[in-house]
């Protein structure tokens, strides 16, 4: 695999002629100028424009390791507590304080639909080249369509409706194109270019290399969009797109190479010298160790003041701030919690970091440049899923049996054990609620938390479920300032001010 990823960013340059001048000397091009038509020639130029895609996710203005603001912080687990100076615009986040303006928020719009605007320039210039073997031409169509969707996914579940473009515009075409389109039609978007990926691509059932996508991570994906469709948006077809939901998910679980997760130690999915071999890795952004631009500084960054646990590379700060309510999520002796969470006692600094990504190698070094990839799909997400489904389908019994697969993989009692429990079963009255639980403690900071609250809960039982929290458990961030408006994001004030009509703003802001 070519893991140092290539962008390709291309430009239609113009040159202004005068009508009067009919020599063909003056019909020239610009020498320094390359169309976008000149750069797609070979198969070889549409590989470099597919790496250049999935490029584009490694940034943390995009989904990359260090993107947690727009999902983490924003829920129950993490949050900024610095509130003054530079931290202010990301303090909004956790504070349900954001607005329109907020730079930060604008760079994930921007970041995201740079994704989809590669995607499509991959895909409206594919055709033009000659491709001696087909199938590869299908493999790159099918890569395009693939990270297009995963991308949409992210903007329409954080922002709700959200322009819609699937081929690449010209200058003349952006104001008509500059609108909001309404999420079921955006979702039917996400459908159709999954739907052509699982049946019309010759992708391998898994990763190939790492990396890349797989009929697993469509199959995986597409029962994610359904189950959100369900739980979310179109009430009328539910019962349909829980059952499509399933049999995507129940796709992807049957294409595993492995039996049942506990076969799979929870420490290896994390282990960065198994990242390439783990069976239970589904899709991942892959870092190099020891790279000084494509290793990962997840394992330095997340380290406190006075710890080695992580990384050779000293901390002088307090690491990454997880809220004491997550903390007190862990059931007792939960060796996910040891695994995941420590709390550092410095004179400095004294609170909880994140242990969960680790690279103490000597490659990494003194300066962290680790080796840990960035998961964005795994088996325990697709059980946890298929648990979900079918306690909506009513199959409690199949529920429970998947919750039971991740359960049992740590070290915990079953769930029928586990609601002997009195303190378990008052937590988690519901299993829908003990899913919820079990996903935040086994999936805690792979920046997931966010989306799995806007698919239990409505508005109103959301809001309800933020404010009965204890604010001691949230430092400086207000619960109180939680509000149905926070289900979604404020379009950003630079992409509104274009159209207010068209690109009208969400409730609240």
């Amino acid at each position: 695999m070519n893991k140092k990823f290539v962008a390709i960013a291309c430009l239609a340059v113009a040159v202004a002629i005068s009508p009067s001048c009919k020599k063909d000397f003056l019909n020239e091009s610009d020498p320094n100028a390359i169309t976008v038509d000149a750069s797609y020639k070979t198969p070889n130029d549409v590989l470099l424009a597919v790496n250049g895609i999935y490029q584009s996710l490694r940034s943390g203005n995009n989904v990359g390791e260090s993107s947690d603001l727009w999902t983490d912080q924003r829920s129950d687990d993490t949050g900024t507590q610095d509130n003054q100076s530079n931290a202010g615009e990301p303090f909004q986040f956790g504070n349900f304080s954001i607005l329109p303006s907020n730079t930060y928020l604008k760079n994930h719009w921007v970041s995201l639909y740079g994704t989809v605007t590669r995607a499509n320039v991959v895909l409206s210039h594919i055709d033009a080249v000659p491709f001696p073997d087909n199938s590869v031409k299908l493999q790159y169509i099918a890569e395009a369509k693939f990270l297009r969707a995963f991308t949409y996914f992210e903007l329409v579940r954080l922002w709700g409706d959200v322009p819609l473009v699937t081929k690449q515009l010209s200058y003349a075409e952006l104001p008509a194109a500059t609108f909001r389109e309404k999420q079921a039609v955006v979702y039917q978007q996400i459908v159709a270019d999954l739907t052509d990926v699982i049946n019309n691509s010759p992708l391998p059932n898994l990763q190939a290399s790492t990396g890349r996508a797989s009929k697993a991570a469509a199959n995986f994906l597409l029962g994610q969009v359904y189950l959100t469709m369900a739980t979310t948006q179109d009430q009328a077809n539910r019962t349909t797109n829980l059952t499509n939901a399933k049999t995507y998910l129940m796709n992807a679980y049957n294409m595993r190479t492995f039996g049942t997760l506990n076969s799979i130690p929870y420490t290896d999915v994390f282990d960065v010298a198994k990242k390439t071999t783990c069976p239970e890795l589904i899709f991942q952004i892959v870092n190099i160790q020891g790279d000084v631009n494509y290793s990962s500084s997840i394992a330095a960054n997340f380290q406190a003041k006075g710890e080695t646990i992580n990384s050779q590379k000293k901390s002088s700060g307090a690491g990454y701030n997880v809220t004491h309510d997550l903390i007190n999520e862990y059931e007792t002796n939960d060796p996910r919690m040891t695994f995941s969470v420590k709390y550092a006692n410095d004179p400095i600094v004294k609170d909880w970091f994140v242990t969960k990504f680790r690279d103490v190698s000597t490659s990494a070094g003194v300066n962290g440049y680790g080796g840990n990839d960035w998961i964005l799909m795994r088996y325990a997400d697709v059980i946890l899923s298929l648990a979900e489904v079918n306690n909506y389908l009513g199959d409690q019994a199949a529920a429970i049996g998947f919750l039971d697969q991740v359960r049992t993989r740590a070290g915990m009692p079953t769930y029928a054990v586990s609601m002997t429990n009195s303190d378990y079963a008052t937590k988690y009255p519901t299993l829908k609620l003990a899913i919820l639980h079990e996903r935040r403690v086994e999936l805690a900071f792979e920046h997931h938390r966010w989306y799995d609250l806007l698919r239990t809960f409505n508005d109103a039982d959301l809001v309800a479920y933020f404010k009965a929290k204890k604010q001691t458990d949230f430092g400086l961030a207000s619960l109180a300032n939680f509000t149905t408006k926070d289900r979604y994001y404020p379009i950003p004030f630079d992409e509104y001010k274009l159209d207010p009509v068209k690109m009208y703003q969400n409730p609240g802001y």
